[in-house]
């Protein structure tokens, strides 16, 4: 009976979660359709990268196959020690300097395009402070200099009904991200990107900031926090709503801080 419940809890944890799991296909390298201009870059980078390791593991299994058929001993031969390459200094360099090689090209990208995905230029127009908490958000943001009112939530097991971060298309957005609890992580799959929260940094670190721009990809997104935090950590979630400039702004005028609601 215990692991028949443990096991029920399991199913129905893993249920809660899977609704806002979003689609992937292979022509992506299983990532999610994304909706951000840094989306590209990390597209960019991911997809050679699975490929040339999935490239790597096939050559290393046909290695194998190939020494365990034609490398076995046989009844017929004699226990021979076979022939020993230690001291080939050709084939020697040969395996230091191919994953040498692989290695420097793979960390060249990744810091090319690192530095891409952290920079921050401070010169968005839309800029949100993200605050994590256990176990939800607190979205404030900030359009040309006017504050709006705060998006705050609770836990919650669909994604649409935690709170909504309402942002335009085709924009830049600057995200600041605080907590004043335990370690979160600001994550929405669609971004390709997620970034952790942590308790402590100082609103001058940089560390605390990126940017994103978004494209012309109208639709409601989910987000999560990608970070064990406590108990309700699968129900701390949130959604991103894209959506046309026209629509953002009747939203900024009604959601001014201070303004009628």
């Amino acid at each position: 009976m215990p692991r028949a419940a443990a096991l029920a809890l399991l199913l129905a944890t893993a249920t809660a979660c899977a609704n806002d799991v979003p689609e992937a296909d292979w022509s992506r390298g299983l990532l999610p359709e994304h909706i951000t201009t840094q989306g590209d870059v990390v597209q960019g980078l991911w997809n050679p990268a699975w490929i040339a390791a999935l490239a790597t593991g096939v050559v290393v299994i046909v290695l194998i196959v190939w020494a365990a058929i034609f490398h076995r001993k046989r009844k017929t031969t004699k226990a021979e020690l076979p022939p020993q390459v230690r001291y080939n200094l050709p084939i020697e360099m040969l395996y230091t300097l191919i994953p040498l090689v692989m290695v420097s090209v793979f960390f060249f990208f990744t810091a090319r395009d690192s530095a891409v995905l952290t920079r921050v230029d401070g010169d968005a127009r839309v800029k949100v402070k993200v605050e994590a908490f256990q176990w939800s958000w607190r979205f404030t943001t900030t359009v040309d200099g006017k504050t709006l009112q705060p998006v705050a939530g609770m836990p919650v097991s669909d994604y649409h009904q935690g709170p909504q971060l309402v942002l335009p298309v085709n924009s830049k957005v600057e995200f600041d991200l605080s907590t004043d609890d335990v370690i979160h992580s600001f994550w929405v799959p669609a971004f390709l990107f997620k970034r952790d929260v942590i308790p402590g940094i100082r609103e001058d670190n940089p560390g605390r900031k990126f940017e994103i721009t978004t494209l012309n990809k109208p639709e409601v997104y989910a987000g999560r926090c990608a970070e064990l935090c406590g108990v309700d950590h699968s129900r701390m979630l949130f959604s991103v709503k894209l959506v046309p400039q026209q629509e953002f702004d009747q939203y900024i005028a009604t959601n001014q801080a201070g303004s009628a609601q």
